[in-house]
């Protein structure tokens, strides 16, 4: 029952997600990360992880990560520098 819980909330997390963005609002590398951050990835995006994981330049990878950002879809974790990572944001996050 508890798994079952925790499957349907990872469920309605993700349509929740998608709905704020769009279907259309997203282009193929944004929604190939997005879709791996809400199946469970593991430690902090960065933009070389972006890249990494869409196959771009780190310019390109830059250039989703703020338009994702200024969507509200990710969030700046604390930090600066070489440490700046990203996050999904979650309802009620300012």
């Amino acid at each position: 029952m508890d798994r079952a819980q925790e499957t349907l909330a990872a469920v309605l997390r993700k349509a929740r997600v998608w709905q704020q963005v769009g279907s259309d609002g997203v282009n193929d590398r944004q929604r190939q990360v997005m879709n791996r951050l809400l199946d469970g990835f593991e430690g902090k995006l960065t933009s070389s992880k972006y890249a990494k994981l869409s196959r771009c330049s780190s310019d390109t990878a830059l250039r989703d990560i703020r338009d994702l950002l200024e969507r509200g879809v990710l969030r700046r974790n604390p930090g600066s520098g070489r440490s700046v990572s990203y996050r999904l944001a979650e309802p009620g996050d300012e």
